[in-house]
């Protein structure tokens, strides 16, 4: 008979277990005698590395142990037995915990039984009804041609060679190579100063801040031009959003990107093809299996949504917060890895030439 299990009127076992939902409270008693057992053993390790005046390491007497060390006695064999018959007794019940227990009502008495009470949560009970008819979603998987080209000219972009241009100014399509440093205008201190020694500023660019492409058209290798360019309160990066900042720029260079003619040469340098239908395909295939991919990640979460919908059932607290946590440390792990040096912050419209593939002349 468990520990825990009491004789009822009939001489039927029962179990004091108590349950609110999926909320369970078990009332759990360990035997005097191993309770005994667990100390001595205890006691032994303590005599073995207690150093005490007067007594040799390793001969300490074990009522001294008992005496001196007795509050951590007793921490130690709760620790080695609660555990243990925590999980000893929820199986035993046919449970299934899925949050540490709270210990309450402790009792740890010399020559007694040890005694607690444990309350945790529990996995529901679900029983599934209503799936035999449900069918996925089977969409045709469709990629244009269309989709095909903007996708290689992304490759070609990603190759792209940018040369140096002498002898005259930055005109639109050009890239300038400069150091910048920005500052807010008015420090409420809750905007960083902007420095960066290399990046590639497109003039004219659909993505650069017009400020930038009307301040540095023109300008020759060498020049330094200093203006404020003032953000939107939607601005995406909410570090700039409503305020204005003074910038100054120094371009190193001028540089115009070169695009990889598209053909079979091209199709050699991008890995183990001949031509440049080799490419195409390869590109259709990923996009065909990217998208195969997605349309079934979907249909299954459709099914599992519906499943839901049509099994109500109550999800532990304990989860929950679980899942909370996780989606909080991974979110940061994500914002942790997406911060660059160069980048914090980086004014729309920049990119830095680490980003950007750039060759020798």
């Amino acid at each position: 008979m468990s520990p825990t299990e009491t004789v009822g009127p009939k001489g039927d076992v029962k179990n004091d277990a108590k349950q609110d939902g999926l909320k369970r409270e078990i009332s759990v008693e360990i035997p005097a005698d191993e309770v005994t057992r667990e100390m001595d053993v205890i006691i032994q390790k303590y005599q073995k590395v207690a150093r005490l005046p007067g007594f040799r390491t390793g001969h300490v007497p074990a009522s001294i142990i008992k005496q001196r060390f007795k509050e951590d006695l007793k921490s130690d064999v709760v620790e080695a037995l609660v555990p243990r018959h925590f999980r000893k007794e929820a199986e035993k019940l046919g449970m299934i915990p899925v949050s540490q227990p709270r210990v309450t009502d402790l009792h740890i008495h010399e020559g007694e039984p040890l005694r607690f009470k444990a309350s945790f949560e529990v996995l529901p009970e679900i029983q599934v009804e209503g799936y035999k008819e449900l069918r996925a979603e089977h969409p045709e998987i469709v990629v244009k041609d269309e989709e095909v080209d903007a996708a290689v000219d992304s490759v070609r972009e990603q190759h792209a060679a940018y040369t140096s241009v002498e002898g005259r100014p930055l005109a639109d399509g050009d890239f300038a190579q400069s150091s910048m440093d920005g500052k807010p205008k008015l420090d409420d201190g809750t905007a960083q100063p902007v420095h960066m020694d290399e990046v590639l500023i497109e003039i004219g660019g659909k993505n650069t801040v017009p400020e930038f492409t009307e301040n540095l058209r023109g300008a020759n290798a060498g020049d330094e031009r200093e203006f404020e360019v003032s953000y939107a309160e939607d601005v995406a990066d909410k570090r700039l959003a409503g305020k204005t900042f003074v910038y100054n720029v120094k371009i190193q260079a001028i540089k115009q990107k070169n695009l990889p003619e598209l053909n079979d040469d091209f199709a050699k340098e991008l890995g183990e093809f001949t031509n440049l239908d080799q490419v195409r395909n390869q590109i259709r295939e990923n996009m065909q299996a990217e998208r195969k991919r997605d349309a079934e990640r979907e249909a299954k979460d459709k099914l599992v949504a519906e499943l839901v919908k049509r099994n109500d059932f109550e999800v532990p607290e304990s989860l929950v917060d679980r899942q909370i946590d996780l989606r909080l440390e991974r979110g940061l792990r994500a914002l942790a890895a997406a911060i660059h040096p160069a980048d914090f912050p980086q004014p729309p419209g920049l990119r830095c030439i680490t980003e950007v593939p750039m060759r020798r002349n």
